[in-house]
C-alpha cells in the first residue's frame, strides 16, 4: 500500500494522517478538506472561543507538522466523486487522487428543519470556524439571542450569551433538554441549571416561524402562537451525517455510512470513520457517535489496521463532555436504553447519575466531578450488585476492584 487518501479535514480525519505515521506507515498521505486553512478542533468553537476568540489555540498542529510527517494537505478542496473501480476521488476542481485506500472522514452538517425565515439577516447556526467567527462578532452587539434547539450546541451557546450579558431564550420542541443523549433526570437538573444562569428555557415549544422586518430578525414565531422578541436566532437543532459522496459511489448507507466492526465499508478498499459513519456495538446494535472522542478513536483503530494488519472490532468505550457556564457535564457509556437510574455519591453534592440495563452499569453522567467520570470509564458492564456493595461509590468500587484477588 503507496497511497492513503483521506476526504475530510476534522480532528477524525487529521487524527487518521497523524496515527498512521506513528504507527509506521511510510507511504504517501493526502488529506482532502473543504474548509480554509489547517485542521482544527470543533468543541471550543461553542465555548470558549466563543469567549476569547482565539482561533490559533484551535489548530490541531502547525503547519510545519504537515511538512515534517509528510502529510499533504489540500485545503479549499471539495471531494466531487469517488470512482470504486479506478480507485480515485476526483475533486470539484477536476483533480483526481489515486488511492490505495480510502477514508472518508466528511463527519455532519447541521440539521436546518423547514421553518420560514431562515434567510433573514441575524439567523446563523454554529458548526465551524467561520460560523463561529461570525456568531462571536454579532453577539457584541445582541440583545435577545433565541436558540431553537436544547441540545449540546444550543445550550453551551446559551451558557456564553448569559455569561456576556445577553437575554437568552431557548426553544426545545421536545419535553426535556438534551433528551437524545441525557436521562431524565440529568436534564432536570440542566434544566434547573440553565434556568438559574437567567435563560428562559421553554419546552414543548417548536418555532414556526422567524420573523422580520427590512431583511433582518425580529423574532420567532411559536407553536404556542407566541411571538418571542430576538435579534440573534441559532439554528441548533443537531447534525445529519455527510453521507452524499458515499451513497453516489454506491456505498452501504444507513444513518450514516455503514461499516463492520473494523470499520471497513462495504468496500474493503475504503473505511469510514466519526460522525458519518454507523457502526456496530459489541452487542451488534449500529450506532452514530457524535463525538470527537469516537472520531479520534476511530481513527487510530483504522491507523492500527492499515499498518499492523489487526483484524479485531472496535470496542472503545465511548464518552462525551460538555461545558455550559460552570458546569462540566461527563458521560462515560451509552445510556439509551437504561431501564433504571441511580442518583450516586458525588463531590460537593455535585449530581453523579448511574445508569443501568438488566442490572449492568451501561452509563455515568457526572458534572464537575472529573474523577468519577474516569472510575465510570473503567466500571461499564459492572454487575450493579457490585456497585450496590460499594454504597454506589464509583471510586470506591473501582479501588474494591483493583484490590481483589484475580478470578
Amino acid at each position: 500500500m503507496s497511497r492513503i487518501v483521506i476526504v475530510g479535514t476534522g480532528q477524525g480525519g487529521f487524527q487518521a494522517a497523524a496515527s498512521l505515521r506513528q504507527e509506521g506507515f511510510e507511504g504517501e498521505i493526502i488529506l482532502i478538506g473543504d474548509e480554509p486553512g489547517l485542521p482544527y478542533q470543533r468543541p471550543p468553537l461553542s465555548k470558549a472561543y466563543m469567549a476569547d476568540g482565539m482561533a490559533d489555540r484551535l489548530l490541531l498542529k502547525p503547519a510545519a507538522f504537515y511538512e515534517r510527517a509528510s502529510i499533504t494537505l489540500r485545503e479549499r478542496t471539495r471531494a466531487a466523486a469517488i470512482d470504486r473501480d479506478r480507485r480515485v476521488v476526483t475533486t470539484v476542481d477536476g483533480a483526481e487522487y489515486p488511492y490505495d485506500h480510502l477514508i472518508l472522514a466528511t463527519g455532519a452538517s447541521t440539521f436546518r428543519p423547514p421553518i420560514p425565515g431562515q434567510e433573514a439577516d441575524g439567523v446563523e447556526e454554529l458548526r465551524t470556524l467561520e460560523d463561529a467567527a461570525r456568531l462571536r462578532q454579532r453577539l457584541a452587539d445582541t440583545r435577545q439571542a433565541i436558540v431553537i434547539g436544547g441540545g449540546f450546541i444550543g445550550l453551551e451557546f446559551a451558557a456564553v450569551a448569559r455569561a456576556a450579558g445577553v437575554a437568552v431564550t431557548v426553544l426545545e420542541a421536545a419535553p426535556r433538554l438534551m433528551g437524545r443523549a441525557l436521562s431524565p433526570e440529568m436534564s432536570a437538573w440542566f434544566l434547573e441549571a440553565h434556568r438559574a444562569m437567567g435563560t428562559d428555557v421553554r419546552l414543548g415549544a417548536g418555532a414556526r416561524r422567524i420573523e422580520s422586518a427590512d431583511g433582518k430578525v425580529t423574532g420567532v414565531d411559536t407553536s404556542d402562537q407566541k411571538v418571542i422578541p430576538g435579534d440573534l436566532v441559532l439554528i441548533a437543532t443537531g447534525v445529519r451525517p455527510n453521507v452524499g459522496l458515499a451513497e453516489a459511489a454506491g456505498l452501504t448507507v444507513g444513518n450514516g455510512i455503514v461499516v463492520d466492526g473494523t470499520l471497513l465499508t462495504s468496500d474493503p478498499a475504503i473505511s469510514a470513520l466519526g460522525d458519518c459513519c454507523s457502526f456496530p456495538l459489541p452487542d451488534g446494535s449500529p450506532v452514530r457517535l457524535e463525538s470527537v472522542q469516537a472520531a479520534v478513536d476511530h481513527a487510530r483503530h483504522i491507523a492500527r489496521r492499515l499498518v499492523k494488519g489487526t483484524t479485531d472490532s472496535y470496542a472503545a468505550v465511548p464518552w462525551f463532555w460538555s461545558d455550559q457556564g460552570k458546569h462540566k457535564l461527563q458521560i462515560a457509556g451509552l445510556g439509551t436504553t437504561a431501564d433504571e437510574v441511580v442518583r450516586a455519591p458525588g463531590p460537593d453534592d455535585q449530581p453523579v447519575f448511574l445508569l443501568f440495563r438488566d442490572n449492568r452499569l451501561v452509563a455515568v453522567e457526572t458534572v464537575n466531578a472529573a474523577g468519577e467520570h474516569m472510575a465510570a470509564r473503567r466500571l461499564i458492564g459492572t454487575p450493579k450488585a457490585v456497585l450496590e456493595a460499594a454504597g454506589f461509590g464509583l471510586k470506591q468500587a473501582l479501588n474494591a476492584a483493583k484490590a481483589a484477588p484475580p478470578a
